[in-house]
């Protein structure tokens, strides 16, 4: 990101991923990559050896990392998953059996065949698109760092240790560093790397404290001691501020905290307009154990359940039972709210299993999602008996992503339909009444929308992948990521066209893309017809109470003049205009101001 500086004062911004401000002393803390030096050859007896040293540290690692999740606070115990899938990593054929292989096959010492191991992991995950898959390789570096210092016998400083009130400043930390935290010393934190999806982020979210990742020199231009503000809502983080600089963020931060306990009042209350519109606002999640925060942000279901983690933790494929059991514990928790399970949107690229895939030039446009299913029914009839059956137990819904076009409902439905015969014939109970949807992600979905419309139930429009689709923009990609608009007039008549297709047909249609959880958005998706919000469950109090200070007849109006503009400028500056004010009015401004930014 980028510097400004003003005499001592220096200005970063970042990626904020846990809101809130802070006002304090930096620690910087060494989490340097631990170097080797000795790469070497040895003969077969000495190999043996390396095998059981290395067998040795990962042992220990497992020790350490059981020990870290038994020690974690109360509060964030529901977040032990995050450490359970750096247990998966550690029995993750790719890295344990890989090393070993390396270590037996080409007769090299323990450190130098786990890099060789981490390396090709690094190759398969860099191919990925998805920013969240993508993120989990830091997971992957975080565990792999930990076993060389096991090898090494290196010890690194721990955060448990630290007495004083401080920011934490790190090149990187690990989701097991914010285990450590006592919050009481530790105010925040501000990182180097990082991304909005990792597990770090999601820890400090937990924990409440404020935190800015991906500020990419900041261990280079803070020193120990330096006054710091962190704007864990804006993503900037002040070096050296002056007075002025001080007496407004404290101003700022007594606001936020008035705003977080408003905010906690109302979260349960419907999201209802002025003039008696009632929307769901649901949730997106990408584990079972984030339905505690979906119920404790407000959220009246599960509007789009990702269920690729299972696939993704393990060299295996998950079986039929684990499947159930997590579909089956979603839906009894949430019961009666819906739950809507998105079947498996990965392609045989993204996960390691005995699959014979070739490599793609570009994953994104290739065998992914609905494509990969139909070509591996097994699988695809495998989770699909596990949705099935969990359906039972609860109010599921089954959506199928990256649909194109009607031959894939009717392949997809098809397969579904064998699915219930066979259970039926095994006497397996499961609700015949389930609803079936399609994610409307693609613009060809949207050309057929309203042909699609007589084959599913529901639609949900996937705002994320269709804007990228549609745009022909890669917004991981740092030279074309500022074309990424969500307010282009192209993406605002697409959603159009298929929420009126949807509602000429008779069913329902919900939004789980982004925009869905933006302040900026509400008005023009009210005005849209849009009858269901998902989104990240820490948006949803939010989202509901710009719900209820807007009326349907004005979001119907501004829609109309929104339409009418050509650029995605021109409909920022409107919403930014519109919505700047009901945002002040309800003490939110900080949400604006992240949409601004983010867009």
């Amino acid at each position: 990101m980028n510097a400004h500086e003003g005499a001592d004062k220096k200005i970063l911004r970042g990626i904020p991923v846990s809101p809130g401000i802070i006002i304090g002393k930096a620690h910087l803390v060494d989490r340097s990559r631990v170097k080797i030096f000795y790469q070497y050859l040895v003969d077969e007896k000495q190999a043996d050896r390396e095998r059981e040293r290395f067998r040795e540290a990962i042992e220990k690692t497992e020790q350490q990392l059981i020990k870290l999740k038994d020690r974690m606070p109360e509060h964030i115990k529901e977040h032990g998953f995050i450490i359970d899938s750096h247990l998966m990593i550690l029995q993750d054929g790719m890295l344990t059996e890989a090393t070993e292989e390396h270590i037996l096959n080409e007769k090299i010492n323990a450190e130098w065949a786990l890099k060789k191991s981490l390396n090709n992991i690094r190759q398969m995950f860099g191919e990925i698109d998805d920013e969240y898959i993508r993120n989990r390789l830091f997971d992957v570096e975080n565990v792999t760092e930990r076993i060389l210092r096991n090898l090494s016998g290196e010890e690194q400083e721990s955060l448990a240790e630290i007495a004083n009130r401080v920011i934490i400043v790190a090149h990187e930390l690990s989701p097991c560093d914010t285990t450590e935290m006592n919050v009481g010393k530790i105010m925040g934190f501000i990182t180097d790397v990082g991304g909005r999806t990792s597990h770090t982020a999601i820890m400090a979210q937990a924990l409440e404290i404020p935190a800015v990742v991906g500020l990419e020199t900041a261990t280079k231009q803070i020193e120990d001691g330096d006054l710091l503000i962190v704007d864990g809502t804006s993503g900037e983080v002040i070096i050296n501020p002056n007075d002025s600089d001080i007496i407004a963020y404290q101003e700022k931060q007594f606001l936020h905290e008035r705003y977080k306990s408003s905010i906690a009042k109302t979260s349960h209350l419907p999201a209802e307009t002025l003039d008696g519109h009632r929307i769901a606002v649901k949730a997106n999640i990408e584990f079972l154990e984030e339905v505690a925060a979906v119920r404790d942000h407000g959220g009246e279901g599960i509007g789009l359940y990702r269920t690729e983690f299972l696939y993704l933790r393990s060299k295996g494929l998950p079986s039929e039972e684990e499947l159930f059991e997590d579909y089956k514990e979603v839906a009894e928790i949430m019961a009666p709210d819906p739950v809507t399970i998105r079947t498996l949107d990965l392609g045989g690229d993204k996960f390691a299993s005995d699959l014979s895939v070739s490599k793609e030039m570009n994953p994104a446009l290739g065998l992914r999602a609905i494509r990969f299913c139909l070509k591996e029914p097994e699988i695809f009839r495998q989770q699909l008996r596990a949705i099935l059956r969990a359906s039972a137990y609860g109010n599921i819904q089954l959506m199928f992503p990256m649909i194109s076009g009607v031959q894939e409902i009717l392949d997809a439905k098809k397969i579904l339909d064998q699915v219930r015969q066979e259970l039926d014939e095994r006497q397996v109970p499961y609700d015949p009444h389930m609803k079936v949807g399609i994610m409307i992600e693609i613009p060809s979905a949207v050309a057929m929308a309203e042909v699609l419309a007589q084959h599913v139930d529901f639609f949900s429009i996937g705002t994320n992948d269709l804007i990228q689709y549609a745009l022909a923009i890669d917004r991981v990609n740092e030279h074309v990521a500022y074309m990424y608009q969500p307010f282009h007039p192209a993406i605002l008549r697409m959603i159009r066209a298929a929420v009126q297709a949807a509602h000429d047909a008779g069913i329902s249609v919900a939004l789980c893309g982004e925009m869905a959880g933006d302040p900026l958005c509400t008005v023009i998706l009210l005005g849209l017809g849009i009858e269901e919000f998902s989104m990240n469950p820490r948006s949803i109090p939010v989202i509901k109470k710009v719900v209820r200070s807007l009326s349907l007849k004005e979001a119907k109006s501004d829609l109309k003049k929104v339409l009418q503009m050509t650029t995605a400028k021109a409909v920022r500056d409107y919403l930014t205009e519109r919505m700047g004010v009901v945002l002040a009015e309800l003490g939110i401004t900080e949400h604006l101001a992240t949409s601004q930014m983010d867009s």
